[in-house]
């Protein structure tokens, strides 16, 4: 990369220098057309991501596996034995296994690709947005498409997405640790450096990777992608290894611990079978070898990781269609344990179609008609329209302040009315121009500087030249209603200024009461014009208090954002699913408490508690506050922090939504942090685990009901997937060491085994895919949403689960074990066929009864009939398997290949009721457990 002299570097020159430079425009930005020109030129503005995996390297990583080690193995010396014996016709056990080992190594790679795909599409769902100039107009781009010379336009919450040198800022606030480790935020001013800076006292300057903290600020763009200061630190990390999920390590710990358990059993099972059948040729060898380590292959549940990620993958996409984005799949297992979420009220729970409705001055009270975005509507007193007089001028400063104190734009395009930016300062151009004021403000006040709101301050002040008053500047500003008259020491009467008496701020504060009493949140207007021409400097030390102060109070107007009918209705089913709601709002507490109450978060009568309130409890009260308060009002971020922080401490799940900068700590904080994706901005979507497309509390419930659902099929499929090999398992290893007492002789095959490794090894295949991934995307067998929530730090595989999967193992392979046993001369039970017969029934059965346990696996207490005919993937799978085990005992080169003859349909029929014994085994099981446990539904 070419460096540039120093005193060419961006932050020693002035910004309009830095412009031209980089062929900007600071009033336009770029044109669309050369935008795309330089995207081509500059490239995305993304780090390198790591260099992909080629497709061929993933293939051969299939093979890289112990288990996988042992069977190539086991075919290298098939192929000796085979070349030692003079080669004779074809040397099917090593063909088949080596066939065997490259369709497991395919299937794998194709789960891996679909979980890969599904990760790109989620990424792609999370795109960071910025804000820039192009052709004059400020448009949202994905940040990945800025360029250098485009015009950056920052604002609190904002990531900043590259390198740029600042045009213009207004109390503009930087959180640079991610680059400089600096704590504290840094206040950026516009003027060139003269001197050469360390990075972090480039005040000039804006990089890629922080966020703003405060304030409003304009940049234009030196540096992207790879070239800005967090693409020079990126290209000196190599890797980074992420840490598993506790899901993970747990089946990774199961794994093992099979393995183990398996490898031992597999060696008794080979030595058995060496003193059994003493085999006395390289070939029987080689049988005996191979039967140990495909009984090893087979039991292990290799493919587990595999089919977890594509379980997660595709239930994770499903919660994209249902409008929850989640950024890690890892967040599911939190989303099943979830038991508390703290939510946002203003968009999440309610429409966020903030609409002024009362309009409360000195002379009276005015009624503001229509709703929404569209500027239709009256001003009425009394039921008719408003005429001249003091109220009409109070009310003219009012929304006319209001309007001033803005950063929202409203639009009408194609007929619809939309707002870009806060709806809440949308409600006063809205109002403004339904009643005709908005030309009039715009023709005499120009904007000159501001004082962004803040949440700690809960105001925001902007400072305009009056053309009517010969330039004169004002300063007005807009805030919480108590907050703003400790401000204030004034009130704006008619024409007139009157001082503020103790009693008027009583009345005042009534009439903020009662518009909150009818579930309005207030806000109020003042404003005061300044002593001279000269506009203060927003950005000195203190300059909120010195400006900020001696106002003159013109109003409070009451707004009404109703709650969303759906929000009701999903709040009702989290407390149905045991989990508790809690509604977090900077809003008036009776404001708060009557939407509360309308959304059923609390009953009647339930009080909100506030910030202030917070502030005055020891911990002990603090904790206790939070377990039974379910309402908080007038709180500032760090209450947020605190509030989930007292929840994790009591042992909850804690999900909290947020979509300010401020709200960032907390949704870190909380095990599930939610954004919102319309109105959150782009740092708190960053440090989310969630985001919220539709800002929808209804799309919480749906998610967590998703959640719940993938967690209960991760359990099916590892319900299936253990008994069903432990099953395999207990076959062999029970029908070696009982092998005179089942009628098992040398035979044919000259080992003393009820199944060949080659049969062992193609149930692995047959059953431990298709089946297994047809499980883990199943439709819901128990109302998942009627349940407490799960235990996060509960083992997913309980002992409920562990004796339910030793049971079903034991009748399979009982019910595997007798039939062979029917078959055969001699044992308990005579019978009159040939061992391959009889291997081929035992063989047949075992496939059976797997496919059954599909069924049995959907839930450890409900029927498998309950939903059975609703499942057509897991039908799919279990047909698919059905024909080609056909296949396997009647096309001839098949049977040659596995060991098997063709049955008659008397034994298909016998295989079939032998394996449905498992169905109906499980079927009494769960009759008991329902009968003792009552009605309770284990999870899954």
């Amino acid at each position: 990369m070419k460096v540039a002299p120093a005193e060419e570097e961006p932050f020693r020159l002035e910004g309009a220098q830095v412009v031209l430079k980089h062929g900007g425009d600071a009033v336009r930005g770029l044109s669309v057309a050369e935008a795309a020109r330089r995207l081509s030129s500059f490239g995305r503005n993304e780090l390198a991501a790591a260099a992909k995996v080629p497709a061929w390297r993933k293939v051969l990583q299939q093979f890289r596996d112990p288990l996988v080690y042992l069977l190539l193995a086991a075919v290298v010396v098939s192929f000796a034995a085979w070349v030692f014996e003079g080669a004779h016709g074809w040397p099917f056990e090593g063909l088949v296994v080596l066939g065997i080992v490259i369709a497991n190594a395919v299937l794998g790679y194709a789960e891996e690709a679909k979980a890969e795909q599904a990760v790109e599409a989620l990424q792609r769902m999370t795109t960071t947005m910025a804000s820039v100039l192009r052709d004059g107009e400020q448009r949202r781009v994905a940040a990945a498409e800025i360029v250098p010379g485009d015009i950056l336009l920052l604002a609190e919450g904002d990531a900043v997405a590259a390198d740029g040198r600042l045009l213009s800022s207004a109390n503009l606030k930087l959180a640079e640790a991610s680059l400089t480790g600096e704590s504290e935020a840094v206040l950026k001013e516009c003027a060139p450096l003269h001197e050469s800076a360390a990075l972090g006292d480039r005040v000039n300057m804006v990089y890629k990777g922080t966020a703003v903290a405060q304030g409003v600020g304009r940049a234009v763009v030196t540096a992207t992608g790879m070239s800005t200061e967090m693409g020079h630190i990126a290209g000196l990390l190599e890797s980074t290894l992420e840490e598993r999920t506790p899901l993970e390590r747990e089946i990774a710990r199961v794994g093992r611990t099979l393995g183990i358990a398996v490898v031992a059993i597999a060696v008794v099972v080979v030595g058995a079978v060496f003193l059994t059948s003493k085999p006395d040729s390289p070939s029987a060898v080689v049988q005996v070898l191979l039967l140990g380590v495909s009984l090893a292959v087979a039991a292990v549940p290799e493919g587990l990781p595999a089919i977890l990620s594509v379980v997660l993958a595709v239930g994770v996409q499903r919660m994209a269609k249902r409008r929850a984005i989640v950024k890690r799949l890892s967040s599911v297992e939190t989303l099943g344990s979830t038991s508390v979420i703290c939510s946002d009220k203003t968009g999440t729970l309610t429409r966020n179609e903030m609409t002024i409705e009362r309009i409360v001055t000195r002379s009276g009270e005015v009624e503001v008609t229509g709703t929404g975005y569209r500027p239709e509507g009256e001003l009425l007193v009394g039921g008719a329209p408003i005429g001249p007089g003091p109220l009409l001028e109070e009310l003219g400063i009012v929304l006319g302040g209001g309007s001033l104190a803005n950063d929202s734009v409203l639009r009408e395009v194609d007929g619809i009315w939309t707002v870009q930016g806060d709806p809440t300062e949308a409600a006063f151009l809205v109002a403004e121009r339904k009643a005709g004021l908005s030309e009039q403000r715009e023709q005499r006040f120009l904007r000159v500087a501001e004082l962004p709101f803040t949440s700690e301050r809960k105001l925001m002040s902007t400072l305009a030249t009056d053309n009517a008053h010969e330039q004169r500047v004002s300063v007005v500003t807009k805030g919480a209603p108590d907050v703003l008259l400790t401000r204030c020491t004034a009130e704006r009467v008619g024409h007139d200024v009157r001082a503020l008496t103790p009693e008027r701020r009583r009345e005042i504060q009534a009439d903020v009461d009662r518009l909150s009493d009818r579930a309005l949140r207030t806000l109020a207007v003042a404003y005061r014009p300044l002593p001279d021409a000269q506009t203060p400097d927003t950005g000195a030390p203190n300059a909120e208090a010195q400006i900020e102060r001696d106002l003159v109070y013109a109003g409070t107007v009451g707004m009404i954002d109703p709650p969303r009918p759906e929000a009701i209705a999903a709040i009702a089913e989290a407390h149905a699913a045991g989990v508790r709601t809690i509604m977090i709002t900077g809003d008036h507490p009776r404001t708060a408490s009557r939407i509360a109450v309308a959304l059923g978060v609390v009953s009647e009568g339930a009080v909100a508690c506030t910030g202030l309130e917070l502030d005055a409890k020891d911990a002990a009260e603090f904790a206790q506050t939070v377990r039974t308060v379910s309402v908080f009002a007038r709180v500032a971020p760090e209450h947020k922090l605190r509030i989930v922080d007292a929840l994790q401490a009591d042992g909850e799940i804690v999900a909290m939504t947020g979509d300010g900068v401020n709200d960032a700590p907390a949704l870190k904080s909380a095990d599930i942090g939610i954004a919102m994706g319309i109105a959150g901005t782009e740092v708190t979507k960053e440090a989310a685990n969630m985001i919220l497309a539709d800002d929808n509390f209804a799309t919480i419930i749906a998610a967590l009901e998703e959640g719940r659902l993938i967690f209960d099929n991760i359990k099916k499929f590892l319900r299936y997937l253990l008994s069903s090999n432990i099953g395999e398992v207990l076959t062999v290893f029970i029908g070696v060491i009982a092998a005179s007492w089942l009628g098992l002789g040398g035979g044919e095959g000259g080992i003393v085994a009820p199944l060949l490794a080659t049969q062992i090894l193609w149930i692995n295949l047959l059953t431990d895919t298709a089946p297994a991934l047809a499980l883990g995307v199943d439709r819901a067998t128990d109302d998942v949403m009627r349940r407490p929530p799960r235990v996060a730090k509960a083992p997913i595989i309980d002992r409920e689960m562990q004796l339910g999967v030793l049971f079903v193992g034991v009748v399979m392979a009982a019910a595997t074990l007798a039939t062979l046993d029917m078959r055969l001369p001699g044992g308990f039970i005579e019978g009159e066929g040939s061992l391959a017969e009889a291997r081929t029934m035992a063989f047949t059965v075992l496939v059976f009864a797997q496919l059954f346990n599909c069924f049995n696996s959907r839930s450890a207490r409900a029927s498998a009939f309950v939903g059975m005919f609703e499942t057509p993937l897991l039908w799919a799978a279990v047909g698919l398997s059905l024909v080609l085990q056909v296949l396997v005992v009647s096309v001839p080169a098949l049977g040659r290949a596995f060991g098997t003859v063709p049955l008659s349909p008397q034994d298909w029929l016998i295989c079939f009721g032998m394996a449905s014994v498992v169905m109906w085994a499980n079927e009494l099981l769960k009759l008991c457990l329902r009968a003792t446990g009552g009605t309770r539904q284990s999870a899954g």
